[in-house]
């Protein structure tokens, strides 16, 4: 009999409708405020995601961090300086505590400076513990992209967050230039002085953009409060996002880590978020904090009592931009004066706008897109979460020396003078020979750096055909003496044999064959030439026949010892 239509209370029909969310709800793993807030946010995924996220063990990665904590020393430092700075260049008589200047005229900005140097509690070490940590945060953003940029970081699928760390290292910059020529001293309104100079140099446009940005003629009364709101509001908030994105996505995309046993493009070896990585982080804080505070108690910078107020008629000699913009201010003194003319009724100071504006953006320009280049070149589409040791991609670092060098001939140059006069020497003298080095420097260190780079990899390659050194010298019974080499363990010799080498790439045929012209075989010429030029020189890693047949021609002569056992890895994130 069929029981399709046999009647059923009507309270009995949605009986069982909610047992799904019963039973969901039994389930929930957090209780109390942590459930509470999961069923509002849904953060337990999140949060989990976290906790079990894996972080590689190797010091390098330390240098992203201390530019973290140094940028949030500076945000903490930076909120306590503005309960008491005036932003304005508005004319006062000083009566504070500092003797020498009472009763001087000076600006809003400039009194208010001193009274946090002198007259409020605490305030000397915490404008010194801003500025040191400013240094240090671009110090720190600086070295951590060469470290991305000789390790290879920077490959598929990190390019967009290069291009971020790029962006970012030149907002720090802009925005430690922004924040030393606040206090309206002598040595940073000396800055500003050059920076409207640097403006005017533009073409055709300069002087309109020197109006716009002073409000009018140099030095006016709108400079200072403008420079105050960009250093406090935008450039942090273009910095804390950039550096947002910047996390996230090394979240989103996993770490990098150098190779070795058991690590590999699919999987992280670390250690997991909580609680080792967040202990470890947590007292790399305080020491980074630590070390920052004592020198910014013990080491003085910055004093700006000692410069006095800002006055724009005296021509003063000696000052010097901190290190961060020494490299632009070097090129300016390093271009010759012949460069300006004058065409269309218009000047263009060629002798000063390439070193003092252009450069900026070329440089960081041209650092920005060498991921593309370099990818273009190789052809390597694939991804890379395995780091490259320097040695192993010889050009590569070979060009970033040479960067380093040039960037460093520049910084020379931006102290020529005080090099003239604290040695005695001609500063045409040092002038030529800089500019001399600017061209010739960076294809020597090239030179010699990708030859150090190929000889150390014949090195490692004669290290695991032949073993390492052990000191012992066996004596043969026709008198000769060899020293005897020891094995290496497979966790010594994998970092030395893992690598890749890629070959030049073969130029196609120009034509097809009834003789009709390729319409991409110029750019397939010149992406061999690159490739000629990257891949020309190299060592090719061990093979295992190789390394069989070494083995078998050194016979007895190799003391044969155990191979340690491979520790095992803490944690291991795989993709």
């Amino acid at each position: 009999m069929s029981t399709i239509n046999e009647a059923r209370a009507a309270d009995a029909l949605r009986a069982h409708d909610r047992d799904s969310e019963r039973a969901q709800a039994q389930s929930r793993p957090l209780g109390g405020i942590a459930g509470w807030v999961d069923e509002r946010t849904g953060g337990a995924k999140g949060v989990s995601f976290l906790m079990k996220k894996v972080f590689p063990d190797h010091w390098s990665f330390m240098l992203g961090e201390i530019a973290m904590y140094s940028m949030i020393i500076c945000l903490l430092t930076g909120v306590f300086l503005t309960f008491w700075f005036v932003p304005s260049q508005a004319q006062v008589v000083y009566d504070g505590s500092y003797v020498p200047l009472q009763g001087v005229t000076v600006s809003d900005a400039y009194r208010s400076t001193l009274d946090i140097s002198f007259d409020i509690r605490g305030g000397l070490l915490i404008r010194q513990i801003h500025h040191w940590a400013a240094l240090i945060f671009v110090v720190s953003v600086f070295v951590h992209m060469a470290r991305v940029f000789f390790t290879g970081a920077f490959r598929k699928p990190r390019e967009i967050n290069w291009v971020f760390g790029t962006i970012l290292s030149m907002l720090a910059a802009i925005e430690g230039f922004a924040g030393y020529s606040l206090p309206d001293d002598l040595l940073s309104g000396t800055g500003i002085r050059a920076m409207n100079g640097f403006v005017q140099s533009i073409p055709v446009i300069g002087s309109y953009m020197s109006y716009f940005i002073f409000g009018g003629a140099f030095p006016g009364e709108s400079i200072i409060p403008r420079l105050y709101s960009a250093h406090i509001l935008l450039l942090p908030a273009a910095l804390v996002g950039l550096f947002t994105a910047h996390i996230l996505l090394v979240f989103l995309q996993k770490h990098t880590q150098f190779p070795g046993p058991g690590r590999t493009n699919n999987n992280v070896v670390g250690y997991p978020f909580m609680p080792v990585y967040i202990a470890k982080a947590g007292g790399f804080f305080f020491i980074v904090f630590g070390v920052i505070a004592l020198i910014s108690a013990v080491v003085s910078i910055n004093s700006v009592w000692t410069y006095g107020p800002y006055d724009p008629s005296p021509i003063t000699a000696g000052s010097q931009p901190d290190w961060y913009m020494g490299f632009a201010d070097g090129a300016l003194r390093l271009l010759p004066g012949f460069l300006e003319f004058e065409a269309f009724g218009f000047t263009f100071s060629m002798n000063i706008f390439p070193g003092s504006i252009l450069l900026l953006p070329v440089m960081w320009g041209i650092i920005g897109v060498y991921p593309f280049v370099e990818k273009w070149v190789t052809g390597d589409e694939r991804e890379h979460h395995l780091l490259d040791r320097p040695r192993n991609a010889p050009t590569r670092t070979a060009i970033g020396v040479a960067g380093i060098v040039l960037y460093v001939v520049l910084f020379f140059a931006a102290g020529n003078d005080i090099m003239a006069i604290k040695l005695h020497l001609s500063i045409n003298d040092i002038t030529n020979l800089l500019r001399t080095l600017f061209f010739v420097g960076p294809p020597i260190a090239f030179w010699i750096t990708k030859r150090i780079c190929l000889s150390l990899q014949q090195a490692d390659r004669e290290k695991v055909l032949h073993g390492r050194e052990t000191g012992t010298i066996w004596r043969h019974a026709n008198g000769e003496f060899e020293e005897i080499h020891a094995p290496l363990t497979p966790s010594e010799r994998w970092p030395l044999v893992q690598h890749e080498i890629q070959a030049p790439l073969v130029v196609s045929e120009t034509t097809d064959a009834q003789g009709v012209a390729n319409p991409v075989a110029r750019k397939e010429r010149l992406r061999a030439k690159l490739s000629h030029f990257y891949f020309k020189d190299r060592v090719e890693p061990v093979s295992p026949a190789e390394l069989e047949a070494a083995h078998h021609a050194h016979g007895p002569e190799v003391i044969e010892e155990p191979s340690e056992p491979e520790v095992a890895a803490p944690a291991i994130e795989r993709s």
